[in-house]
């Protein structure tokens, strides 16, 4: 955990504490009101809000807070499997495991410590965890937040291992929306994409934008390192910047299957919109002893900054 700088009281801008399951949430908080939480069950973010205390992430009124059920809502990490494309749980274990905080990590560029509070967490496989996917790592993931109240996850995986292994990954980042039939998602046209709903078959984006008229579960192919998501009647734009991460998931599981989920209210689709930075086509693999880092970073603003700054300041590559 940390901060860097020299001015602010650390102790007023990192809290510990404990949910009802005793398991440990850590509080970020910068000057200016801005705060995320991470719980260590799963490294998860539970929640991101902005200087005025506005709620940024969305979490189902009926998200299970009881291990190993990960929860709805929030950012959890999928690893090192995305979805059932694999002989693990569904989106691996990463997220259903309780993590540790890493106390002496190794050093990262001083710009992703400079002017911003965090915490850095760690897991490592358990013998038991050897049984299902037998390959040791460590994945090391920095939740830190900017003086502005941008959000970074900053996730390093080392292989350990005497022998090569693969993984995919994904941040499920639950957006909360004033209602989805008014949001779009730029930087994603004219790309082909995988559909979850033909079985996976392949399409290219005809839009102008993504809109949701119905369900939707796509996984965006070689996506630019900026895309946005206007949600109209707030007058908010998330702008996402990421790094390592070739692919983009977006999903809205509609009334229909909103019906069929135990842990989300039957209307509460209207609210949400996932939009993932992952590596999902193409899996990534490391020799033993390689590291592998992955980046998203988050960011809200009005939608009148946004339309007028976009291409020219938010494109750049990260």
């Amino acid at each position: 955990m940390g901060k860097s700088a020299a001015v602010w009281d650390q102790r007023s801008e990192l809290e510990i504490a404990r949910d009802w399951n005793g398991i440990e949430q850590v509080m970020l908080r910068v000057p200016r009101g801005a705060s995320a939480r991470v719980s260590l069950h799963g490294g998860q973010v539970i929640s991101w809000k902005n200087e005025r205390g506005e709620e940024l992430l969305f979490t189902s009124s009926k998200a299970i807070f009881k291990p190993p059920k990960a929860m709805r809502g929030g950012i959890p990490i999928c690893f090192p499997q995305f979805g059932n494309c694999g002989s693990l749980e569904q989106h691996g274990f990463a997220r259903n495991k309780v993590w540790s905080v890493d106390d002496d990590p190794p050093t990262l560029h001083p710009n992703d410590s400079n002017g911003k509070v965090f915490v850095d967490l760690l897991l490592k496989p358990m013998e038991d965890d050897l049984k299902f996917w037998p390959h040791c790592f460590e994945f090391r993931l920095r939740v830190s937040l900017s003086m502005d109240g941008d959000l970074t996850l900053i996730s390093r995986i080392r292989n350990i291992n005497g022998k090569p292994f693969s993984f995919s990954i994904a941040y499920h980042t639950y957006f909360s929306v004033s209602d989805i039939s008014e949001v779009r998602v730029e930087g994603l046209e004219t790309l082909d994409y995988l559909d979850n709903l033909c079985q996976k078959e392949r399409f290219t984006e005809q839009g102008d934008a993504i809109t949701f008229e119905s369900e939707v579960d796509r996984i965006y192919l070689g996506t630019p390192n900026v895309v946005a998501v206007l949600d109209h009647e707030k007058k908010r734009t998330f702008v996402i910047r990421k790094g390592g991460l070739p692919d983009m998931v977006v999903w809205n599981p509609w009334e229909k299957k909103s019906k069929s989920m135990l842990d989300l209210g039957d209307d509460e689709y209207k609210q949400m919109l996932c939009v993932d930075a992952a590596a999902i086509e193409r899996p990534i693999t490391l020799k033993p002893g390689e590291e592998w880092t992955g980046r998203l970073e988050i960011s809200a603003v009005p939608s009148s900054y946004c339309s007028d700054h976009f291409d020219h300041h938010l494109l750049g590559v990260m």
